[in-house]
């Protein structure tokens, strides 16, 4: 699978490499609130979700995936899997962020490691659908987190052996955890590894979802993740086509004399890097303008006067006064609340009740302080195009 790292366009991968870094650096300082970023980052965390399992083929309006959150799932069996593989995708990255947190040597590119991604996520499904069917129409049995014990054609792209495939994968670890790879090519090894995974196909299924969360956990590594703040699954998703025609490229051989020095295509490898780059900063690009201040404010203006025409007009500017201040402040003491609404005890309590009632605002215990919520009613509104309709097997 040599070239590991692409030769071509390394100027361009260089430039872009750096933009990224500075984009990543804004997004951080736009929401300086700690509660408000968590909360962003709870609905990026289905986002994520919802792309790669739309990447997938499979798809889950945001409203289903948080019914299913609450263990409320649709009776239909085809919505109830897709319901139940996005969960299992928001549980495997909410397990994947504890892990890495706790354990500050654990490495992104360990063989352990992406097996244990696999598990994880198949540790959420039931035991019914743990088994894959190949082209032929012949079924294998899937053992969570174990690499596939036969050979697979995807597309056609013949993966390695199965016997094989302990040797690829330590190769894998050994180039892109190696301590030669200098630090500015720290996010080209990511994009690279990312390919490279997908062609070495370590598992009988998942393996589309697993290498993304893979590639999340490499961009946490190396500082890129915003804390959850941006997901590169919807740019992926958004481009599924040139995504896919991108993989493919890189798993062709090399052309010519002129193609690097590996068996496969340095230039297939560079432009899918360029590609992968390209999607990073477009998503942080994407993230910066819809979290900003000023405009996300006024959104959420205009979701009370044009889209809740339903309030009582006596809840309605002071609904906004109270989510507006949230969103800087992220938690504000219940006791602070009538200051801020500019009204007294009795009309206060009814606003809180009115925000806790419709889900805008949410508090840990019955008197503790208010902190903002984004359910999926109000999330298309507050952050647009965050969930874009996409046709599942769209360009």
């Amino acid at each position: 699978m040599e070239p590991l790292l692409p030769h071509a366009g390394r100027s361009d991968l260089a430039e872009l490499s750096a933009r990224i870094f500075r984009k990543s650096g804004q997004l951080d300082a736009s929401l300086p609130s700690p509660v408000v970023r968590q909360e962003v980052a709870k609905l990026v965390t289905g986002m994520n979700s919802y792309y790669s399992n739309l990447i997938e083929g499979h798809k889950t309006l945001p409203r289903d995936i948080e019914r299913a959150m609450r263990d409320d799932f649709s009776p239909l069996p085809d919505d109830q899997r897709n319901q139940l593989l996005s969960v299992a995708h928001i549980k495997a990255e909410r397990s994947m962020r504890n892990r890495l947190a706790a354990e500050k040597d654990l490495n992104p590119f360990d063989p352990d490691f992406i097996s244990w991604l696999h598990h994880e996520f198949y540790s959420h499904i039931p035991e019914s659908d743990w088994f894959t069917t190949s082209h032929e129409g012949i079924r294998h049995s899937l053992n969570p987190g174990a690499m596939r014990d036969h050979n697979v054609d995807v597309g056609r792209h013949t993966p390695p052996d199965h016997a094989s495939l302990p040797l690829f994968m330590r190769r894998f670890h050994s180039c892109y955890s190696s301590s030669e790879l200098p630090a500015t090519d720290a996010l080209i090894a990511v994009a690279a590894a990312h390919h490279r995974l997908a062609w070495i196909h370590p598992f009988g299924d998942g393996n589309g979802r697993v290498g993304r969360l893979q590639t999340q956990a490499a961009m946490i590594r190396i500082g890129l993740d915003g804390e959850g703040l941006w997901t590169l699954s919807r740019g992926l998703a958004r481009t599924r086509s040139t995504y896919y025609t991108r993989l493919q490229n890189a798993d062709q051989g090399r052309h010519n004399d002129y193609d690097g020095r590996g068996n496969l295509s340095d230039r297939g490898l560079s432009e899918f890097c360029i590609y992968f780059l390209e999607q990073i900063l477009d998503q942080l690009d994407f993230m910066i303008g819809l979290i900003e201040p000023f405009h996300l404010r006024q959104r959420i203006e205009n979701y009370f006067r044009f889209n809740r025409v339903d309030l009582e007009p006596r809840f309605r500017d002071p609904l906004i006064k109270l989510v507006t201040e949230l969103i800087l402040k992220g938690e504000i003491p219940r006791g602070a609340v009538p200051g801020i609404l500019g009204l007294k005890g009795t009309a206060s309590r009814e606003v809180i009740r009115k925000a806790l009632d419709e889900g805008l605002a949410y508090s840990t215990t019955e008197k503790g302080p208010l902190r903002i919520a984004f359910p999926s009613k109000v999330a298309e509104y507050y952050f647009p195009l965050l969930f874009s309709d996409l046709p599942v097997g769209g360009s």
